[in-house]
Order: C-alpha cells, then structure tokens, then sequence
C-alpha cells in the first residue's frame, strides 16, 4: 500500500508539474496575443501616417503641376496675341514650360509608386 501512495504521489506531483506547465503556456499564448495586437495597431497606425504624408506631399506636388499648367496656359495665350514676336522662340518657350511640367509630374509619379510599393 505504501508503494502504491508513493506512485500515486508521484503521479499526482506529475500531473500538477504538467498543469503548470500548460497554465505557463497559456499565460504565454495571451501575452504573445496581446503583443501582435499591439503590434498590428501600430502597424495601422504607422500606415496611416504614411498615407496623410503622402496625401499631403500630392497635393504639395499637384499645386506645382497646377502652377505649370498655368504657366503653359500663359504662353499659350501669349502666342495667340504675339503678332510681332518671333513664332520659334514663343514655341521653344512653351515647349520648355511643358517639358519642365512633364519631368516634374514623371518624377512625382515614380516617388509615389515607389512609396506605395515598399
């Protein structure tokens, strides 16, 4: 009979060791729960700050297009009214106006593509 309570203690000591165990475990699984909910709020959160950033750098670049666009629109009106003036230089103007427009909206283009893609 002293056999047997020496084994059952033993088994019962065991089985609580094991017990622990499984409440350590637990306890590990909600901490490590708890820590990716934290982390996938600030995730969001970083992401949404990348995203007002970028919005805020669009409009930034759209107003500079929007002043190019202007700018063409000017010369445009220029040449209609340009009699006296020299046809080639007015056209090489805007030419450059409009090229200057276009590396502008390219470079813009491609930094919002690479910001969205990484």
């Amino acid at each position: 009979m002293a056999n047997r309570r020496k084994k059952r203690s033993r088994v019962d000591g065991g089985r609580l060791d094991v017990q622990k165990g499984v409440r350590r475990l637990t306890r590990s699984v909600k901490e490590i729960q708890a820590s990716l909910r934290g982390a996938e709020r600030k995730i969001e959160a970083d992401a949404r700050n990348r995203v007002r950033t970028l919005r805020k750098d669009a409009r930034a670049q759209l107003e500079i297009l929007r002043g190019h666009q202007q700018d063409a629109r000017r010369i445009v009106t220029r040449l209609g009214s340009a009699a006296d003036s020299s046809w080639d230089d007015l056209k090489k103007a805007a030419d450059r106006a409009l090229e200057e427009a276009r590396k502008v909206a390219d470079a813009t283009i491609k930094r919002f593509r690479r910001a969205v893609s990484a």
